[in-house]
């Protein structure tokens, strides 16, 4: 079992930045991808981020190549969403991801079997 808990969500003004992070805790060393996903009310969990503990080059959606980074720190077993730029189309309930297994789709919320409880993120105009 892997428990995960998000923190750093907030209000920020358009432009501005903001940095979310995933604790992990139980089997960790059995992940090999996490991610972040996020949604809105009304419509399905949408993939922002996504990348394998073992390394390699992180997925990221259209909407945020180049405004967002996702970081993987081994040793504090924590995974962080640096967001800069903000929009107001980025405000949603963010939620980090986890799976033991190497098979999976990375882009896909169905894909993944461990969730934290999300952490709100609103961006103003």
């Amino acid at each position: 079992q892997v428990h995960l808990v998000e923190s750093g969500g907030g209000s920020v003004q358009a432009g501005g930045s903001l940095r979310l992070s995933c604790v992990a805790s139980g089997a960790t060393s059995s992940i090999y991808y996490m991610a972040w996903f996020r949604q809105v009310p009304g419509e399905e969990r949408e993939g922002v981020a996504a990348r394998s503990t073992f390394g390699g080059t992180p997925v990221y959606h259209n909407s945020v190549q180049g405004r967002f980074t996702i970081i993987h720190d081994v040793a504090k077993n924590t995974l962080y969403l640096q967001m800069s730029s903000l929009k107001p189309e980025d405000t949603a309930m963010y939620y980090c991801a986890a799976d033991p297994r190497n098979g999976i789709d990375p882009r896909r919320h169905t894909s993944y079997g461990y969730w934290g409880q999300g952490t709100q993120v609103t961006v103003s105009s």
